[in-house]
């Protein structure tokens, strides 16, 4: 579907010859003298790197319609992660690296939305904060109450997350998904 550069918003996906990229920032320009242009950044979808681009006014570019499937993540299969579609009921697998960052967040039956571009996942809208159990950290000492002191602990799902000294292994603590920062605990 095409789409001109004047009507481009904030969050809308492009499909460019070098990929997927979602509008972050855009500034009509209108000089003096010469025709009126469009400043942009964008951010690529996959990558996450951001560039700078200047298109022509009433330019075409073509929009890419992402669409967002509500699944279940079943459980790891090797390096790979199986979801299921909560409508279809239909299973999908695919590479931990599709999922970036997200991995790090998913424990066996939790929901999310993928980000689907035909047949390709995109993205993973993730909830902004998750549950996830401390496996491994220092126990913590009877009077270690130093204020704002922190020590690594590494969780249920791999990912090693800095936590106050009195929190202990088997305990469950929030995550924001955003930072990948301790909350509170559970």
């Amino acid at each position: 579907m095409s789409v001109s550069t004047n009507d481009l918003k904030n969050g809308m996906t492009l499909d460019l010859a070098e990929g997927l990229f979602t509008v972050v920032e855009f500034q009509h320009v209108k000089p003096g003298k010469g025709g009126a242009f469009v400043r942009t950044k964008l951010k690529n979808v996959r990558t996450g790197s951001v560039v700078d681009r200047t298109y022509r006014a009433d330019e075409k570019l073509e929009q890419a319609i992402i669409e967002k499937r509500e699944m279940q993540f079943l459980y790891r299969d090797g390096d790979d992660y199986v979801f299921m579609d909560t409508t279809s009921y239909e299973q999908l697998q695919m590479p931990r690296t599709a999922l970036g960052d997200a991995a790090h967040y998913l424990k066996e039956s939790d929901g999310v939305y993928l980000q689907m571009y035909g047949s390709d996942v995109v993205g993973v809208d993730l909830p902004a904060a998750v549950e996830l159990t401390v496996t491994e950290t220092e126990p913590g000492v009877q009077g270690d109450r130093v204020s704002g002191a922190r020590k690594p602990a590494t969780l249920e799902t791999g990912l090693v997350v800095q936590v106050p000294l009195f929190v202990n292994p088997g305990e469950s603590i929030r995550v924001d998904t955003r930072t990948g920062e301790y909350l509170t605990r559970a």
